[in-house]
C-alpha cells in the first residue's frame, strides 16, 4: 500500500527551482533515504513531504489524501496527526526534562500521559534519564529524547533530518539500531542523511541532483528518474 506520493512536484524560490517535476511513491513501512551534496534540494524535499511547506505545483498524496493545497492551520494540523518529525539540532525545550519534552508532543496532540512517555523513552533506552535536563544529556542521548518525542503519538511517517549529523561512531549506531527495530516493526521511515552509511540501511535511496532524481538505489540496482520509481 503506498502511504506517500508526490506528483510532479517541483518548487521554485523566484528565479531558483529547488526541486524539478518530483515523482516518487513511498510505501507504507517502507525506509527511504534522501541523499545529496548541498543545494540538491534535500531539505525542501524533506520541508513539503513534513508539511511545513508546499510545492510550487505538483500534488502530495499523504494517506490517500492529496495535501498539496491545504492552508497552513491545516498542515500543521497533518504534521501532528501523522508525521513524527526528528531534527538533526534535536530543538529540546531546555528548562523540560526528557520526560517533559516528551510529553509537550502529547499535550499539542491529545492529552499529556506520563507513562506513554515514560514507555516511549524505554524504547529508545532512556527511561533512567527520564529526570534530566538536556543539558545534562550527552548528544546522543537528546537524539534519542527527539526520536521518543517523534513516536509518542504513533506517527503514520517518521521523517528524520539528519538525524546521526551532530553524533560520534557510537551515539550513530545507537540511533541507526533504533531505526532498524522501528522499520522491523513496521514503520515508514524517510531519512535524509549525507552519510553513505546511514543510508545503506534504508530499502532505496533517492539521490537528488541540482532539484531532480538523478537516480535510485535499490537493493544494489540503481533506477534511472526517467523510470518507473514506485
Amino acid at each position: 500500500m503506498d502511504l506517500l506520493e508526490l506528483k510532479d512536484i517541483s518548487k521554485v524560490y523566484g528565479q531558483l527551482k529547488a526541486l524539478r517535476d518530483i515523482n516518487l511513491t513511498v510505501k507504507q513501512g517502507e525506509w527511504l533515504a534522501i541523499m545529496g551534496p548541498s543545494g540538491s534540494g534535500k531539505t525542501t524535499m524533506m520541508n513539503i513531504i513534513g508539511c511545513m511547506d508546499k510545492p510550487s505545483t505538483g500534488q502530495v498524496i499523504l494517506d490517500g489524501v492529496n495535501i498539496s493545497r491545504e492552508s497552513a492551520r491545516n498542515l500543521t494540523t497533518v504534521r501532528r496527526d501523522k508525521i513524527g518529525l526528528i531534527f538533526q539540532q534535536f530543538h529540546l525545550v531546555n528548562y523540560l526534562t526528557a520526560l517533559e519534552n516528551v510529553m509537550v508532543a502529547q499535550y499539542y496532540h491529545s492529552m499529556p500521559d506520563e507513562k506513554e512517555a515514560l514507555e516511549a523513552l524505554e524504547r529508545v533506552g532512556l527511561a533512567s534519564r527520564a529526570k534530566h535536563l538536556p543539558s545534562q544529556l550527552s548528544g546522543g542521548e537528546q537524539q534519542r529524547v527527539c526520536i521518543a518525542r517523534a513516536l509518542i503519538n504513533y506517527p503514520m511517517l517518521i521523517l528524520a533530518d539528519e538525524p546521526t549529523g551532530n553524533l560520534d561512531e557510537a551515539n550513530e549506531q545507537i540511533v541507526i539500531e533504533i531505526f532498524k527495530k522501528l522499520h522491523a516493526e513496521g514503520s515508514t521511515i524517510i531519512v535524509v542523511t549525507h552519510d553513505p552509511e546511514v543510508a545503506e540501511d534504508a530499502e532505496r535511496t533517492v539521490v537528488l541532483e541540482h532539484g531532480r532524481i538523478a537516480r535510485i538505489v535499490e537493493n544494489g540496482a540503481q533506477s534511472q528518474a526517467g523510470e518507473n520509481l514506485a
